[in-house]
């Protein structure tokens, strides 16, 4: 797989997680440690 592919599938999984953020949903994100969980903290539906 060239890095072309992979910065486009990145490219995609972000705009995926942008997308749920946006509809008030979570998104789970690895760290060094632990997996993070994130929200729209100014939305009421997240």
């Amino acid at each position: 797989m060239s890095s072309d592919s992979s910065s486009l599938q990145s490219a995609a999984v972000i705009q995926e997680a942008v997308q749920s953020l946006r509809s008030g949903g979570l998104v789970a994100f690895p760290t060094e440690t632990v997996y993070g969980l994130g929200a729209d903290a100014k939305n009421p539906e997240a």
